[in-house]
């Protein structure tokens, strides 16, 4: 059997400096606080709890304690309240995250309603439309488009959606509402990075009989990335540990595919690749003694 690994996946820039930053700063600082999980991968949460990083929805009671902004970043109000408690403020949000954040504080202040292509429950989608204020709303995909939208608008999108899916959205959403725009706004906020791993994952996917998608079952880029797996007819598995892999899959397979979210750490990934490994050996030896 043989093992492929996607040309570009894994660890993205923006998760390893929020990474680096939470470690420097436990380094000078002790215990902090991260609104959140840091990134939607369980491993590398526990590894920086390990290390002081204690996750918590709200700001912590104890204001002493610095609170850190994590990757997905957060809307202006949680900010403030953090400061307003007394407690420093580490921003690590992704230098891509905050442009979106941006550009839809900016729309909003110039009179357009933000449409944010992505998912209204994903972290970093409730701190955008926190930037937007009043004027902010969230679609994905299936989502009905409302029919009272107003007539000036600015479209951004969740910064790991696809670009295939990005602009099928905005055609639908020009489809539906020609005749009552008069000013749409298109704004290209997705992620360079995610959109070369779903590139190189779709590739990737078309050269081999299985793909297994390695991070957090909470990650919204591994989830896009299963999609683009699977959109090209290959049977796609999503796991977040080497433990969820099926001996059962691998029947029959003679090139396996492996790709990993953004937030995924490479000795995730080389267990996956262990765990392949050796039940790839193990149903061989049990075909030969067949």
């Amino acid at each position: 059997m043989e093992i492929l690994l996607s040309k570009d996946m894994g660890f993205c820039w923006g998760v390893r400096r929020a990474i680096d930053m939470m470690e420097k700063a436990t380094e000078e600082r002790g215990e902090i606080v991260s609104l959140g999980p840091i990134v939607h991968n369980p491993q590398v949460v526990r590894e920086l709890e390990d290390k002081g990083v204690r996750a918590s929805d709200k700001p912590s009671h104890d204001n002493s304690l610095p609170v850190a902004i994590t990757a997905h970043g957060a809307g202006p109000e949680v900010i403030q309240e953090a400061r307003a408690r007394g407690a420093e403020v580490i921003d690590t949000t992704c230098p891509i995250v905050t442009r979106s954040q941006r550009w839809a504080k900016k729309m909003a202040e110039a009179g357009f309603t933000v449409v944010v292509f992505g998912d209204a429950s994903h972290r970093e989608v409730k701190g955008v439309l926190g930037w937007a204020g009043p004027h902010g709303l969230a679609l994905k995909d299936g989502d009905p488009i409302p029919d009272d939208l107003p007539s000036r608008l600015a479209v951004i999108s969740q910064t790991t959606q696809s670009p295939e899916r990005f602009a099928e959205f905005v055609a639908r959403l020009m489809r539906k509402h020609v005749d009552s725009i008069s000013e749409m706004r298109v704004i290209n906020t997705l992620c360079d990075v995610t959109s070369s791993q779903q590139a190189a994952a779709s590739e990737l996917a078309a050269e081999v009989d299985l793909m297994f998608v390695v991070g957090g079952h909470n990650s919204a880029n591994t989830k896009h990335l299963l999609e683009v797996c699977r959109e090209e007819g290959t049977s796609s598995h999503h796991v977040e540990s080497p433990a969820e892999v099926n001996a059962e899959w691998l029947k029959g397979c003679k090139r396996v595919g492996i790709t990993a979210g953004a937030s995924t750490p490479d000795s995730t990934v080389e267990a996956v690749v262990r765990r392949i490994q050796r039940l790839g050996a193990e149903l061989e030896g049990a075909g030969g003694r067949r």
